[in-house]
């Protein structure tokens, strides 16, 4: 299938809005000496808003997943996700411990460290080393399930199945408040994925009355759990303005669905496109000592420009130098594993049956003759 360039496109976009989030319109104490929304009061009333990137990411996870999932087995799945998740994880994890070695900045104590190498860490209920790994725990619960799903063979009906019954339990889970199946089928953020999921399908197959329907349900349900946040953790951030991100979102989505975005095919957004994850693993943790050193001896608005310059060039970095040289080594290690795994899985083979012209005669002694 062919390269999305508007995928590459939105999910730098959706990064770049974390980025802005976190460095202009944050309201607690981050990199800066100040709230970075007091630094910057006009830009921050709309960068505010930047948090939800994370729910764009997961609209396009749902989409992406589905997508590199068709076709393929569990252990293919299971390896095309090791690859490009985990070698640019590895150089975010030990960046932050090298921060907090070097400046006692930021949280990479071997503590955490250790642990957060897994990525395994919020079953554990250990803190991140840097808080915007908690959405790659969440991604997890969502490669899990769709693993299962194509450990038993994945169809369009299988799928729209699935679809069904992951968007009931998070109900359910949260009608009787249990706390395992919470866990299990994350219904704060499932509608994202399901969303992203069904767009898909309208993309590969075409769209029908059933898809616009699980598309619309997840819409309502995003916009929900996307203004009760507004209300329980983020601050500063109105109702009507969430549910028109949030709205704009599922908009845009339905553009890449509908196949009306496919214009946008620059050979650049596909390097943009492969900046996104390691830009958003590593820009807040770059943030730490570099504003440190430089603000507010440096004007608020450079000091802006270089911590952004320096995310991407660290970003770029790790790209070329992490992951495209470590995904190779593992991806061809971990196939051998799984072809292993499969040679050894193989059911012996059974022998021919013997022509009857071989068969020993009737009758006839097996063994030394013996004399009578």
């Amino acid at each position: 299938m062919e390269r999305m360039r508007e995928l590459d496109l939105l999910r730098f976009v959706a990064a770049l809005a974390v980025l802005l989030f976190h460095f202009t319109g944050f309201g607690g104490r981050g990199a800066w000496p100040d709230p970075s929304r007091e630094i910057f009061p006009v830009l921050g009333e709309v960068t505010r808003y930047g948090y939800l990137g994370v729910d764009l990411f997961f609209v396009i996870s749902g989409f992406v997943i589905l997508m590199s999932v068709w076709g393929r087995t569990a252990g293919e799945f299971g390896v095309s996700r090791l690859v490009r998740l985990m070698p640019a994880y590895w150089a975010a994890v030990l960046l932050g411990a090298v921060i907090y070695l070097s400046t006692g900045l930021g949280k990479g104590t071997p503590g955490l460290v250790l642990p957060n190498m897994t990525m395994l860490q919020g079953g554990l209920g250990v803190d991140n080393v840097d808080s915007v790994f908690w959405t790659l725990w969440v991604e997890l619960h969502f490669y899990v399930l769709i693993a299962i799903l194509a450990a038993i063979g994945l169809t369009y009906r299988r799928c729209v199945t699935f679809m069904s019954v992951w968007l009931f339990l998070g109900l359910f889970a949260e009608e009787a408040n249990s706390k395992l199946l919470k866990v299990f089928v994350v219904p704060t953020w499932n509608a994202y994925f399901i969303a992203g999921m069904a767009l898909f399908l309208i993309y590969r197959f075409g769209p029908t009355l059933l898809l616009w329907g699980f598309v619309a349900v997840t819409w309502l349900l995003s916009m929900h759990w996307s203004a009760w946040r507004a209300g329980h953790v983020f601050s500063g951030v109105t109702d009507g303005a969430v549910v028109a991100a949030v709205t704009g979102i599922f908009l845009v989505m339905i553009l890449v669905a509908t196949r009306k975005l496919t214009w946008l095919r620059w050979s650049g957004l596909t390097l943009l496109g492969a900046l996104t994850y390691p830009l958003y693993l590593t820009h807040s943790q770059v943030a730490l000592p570099l504003l440190d050193a430089i603000y507010p001896g440096m004007n608020r608005w450079a000091a802006l420009a270089a911590v952004l310059a320096c995310s991407l060039l660290i970003a770029y970095a790790i790209h070329r130098l992490v992951e495209r040289p470590a995904a190779a080594w593992l991806r061809t290690r971990l196939r051998q594993a799984l072809a292993r795994a499969r040679e050894i899985d193989a059911p012996a083979p059974v022998p021919p049956p013997r022509p009857a012209a071989e068969a020993e005669p009737p009758g006839e002694l097996v063994g030394p003759a013996r004399r009578g």
